[in-house]
């Protein structure tokens, strides 16, 4: 399958395009496993009857992070921990219901609050690249097409995907936060009894899943990045 592309004031088929479809897939498959994975277990009771905001507080204290918050989102948004704040911040769902999935998720944003406590490096430098990558992939692809109109200009368009080459790096920067955070997390429910052996199973291909959406970003990212350089790399120009 081909995409069309635009230069000058003609069309041209673009076979790249396929990279960007295979990135889509593969995020999607991610996506359809994290949600059959926490839907699964999100059925599931666990043996202790907590719910993800009790399992939080008892990892939390436990660990002697009495300063890190736990709050409840008003709906199902996405669970995360906030480093500014220090705050777990869990989904709707999450916060009350006592089954394995919220339990799972919890934990691994405990997990977060435990890195940043003991001064995790990577978690202090995808912090730290935040505004950089905001900024960056706001601009890359205006800089890119304002380096194509003018001319096929090089420099606009280098400095555009490196611009966009700061997303992938905080994305390969990320995925050992949360592997890492996953780790913590299977240890500390295990450590502290607030799952079963069984459940642990279960909240380990929950989390699993949950961390490959991260490398599916990670593959899609990387294969933009190769498309872009395809495209829009090199000192040639495209004419009409």
């Amino acid at each position: 399958m081909y995409g069309y592309g635009y230069y000058g004031m003609g069309f041209f088929l673009d076979p790249t395009y396929i990279l960007i479809l295979i990135g889509v897939v593969i995020s999607l498959l991610a996506s359809a496993w994290v949600n059959s994975s926490m839907n699964k277990y999100s059925k599931i009771r666990n043996a202790y009857n907590m719910t993800g905001a009790q399992a939080a507080e008892r990892i939390l204290h436990s660990e002697g992070l009495y300063n890190v918050r736990i709050e409840c989102l008003p709906d199902n948004q996405g669970d995360h921990y906030d480093p500014r704040t220090d705050t777990v911040r869990l989904s709707y769902q999450n916060y009350h219901n006592p089954s394995v999935t919220a339990v799972s998720v919890a934990a691994h944003e405990c997990g977060h609050a435990i890195q940043h406590a003991k001064g995790y490096a990577p978690i202090n430098i995808r912090a730290a690249l935040v505004p950089v990558v905001n900024i960056g992939s706001a601009l890359s692809m205006p800089l890119i097409f304002l380096g194509v109109l003018l001319s096929w200009n090089q420099v606009l368009i280098q400095i555009g995907i490196w611009a966009f080459s700061l997303t992938l790096l905080f994305q390969l920067v990320t995925l050992p936060v949360e592997f890492n955070a996953s780790r913590r997390a299977l240890a500390k429910v295990e450590q502290y009894g607030i799952l079963t052996q069984e459940e642990r199973a279960g909240g380990k291909k929950v989390l699993t899943a949950a961390a490959f959406t991260y490398v599916a970003a990670v593959a899609a990212s990387a294969l933009q990045l190769l498309r872009l350089v395809l495209l829009f790399g090199g000192n040639r120009r495209r004419d009409d």
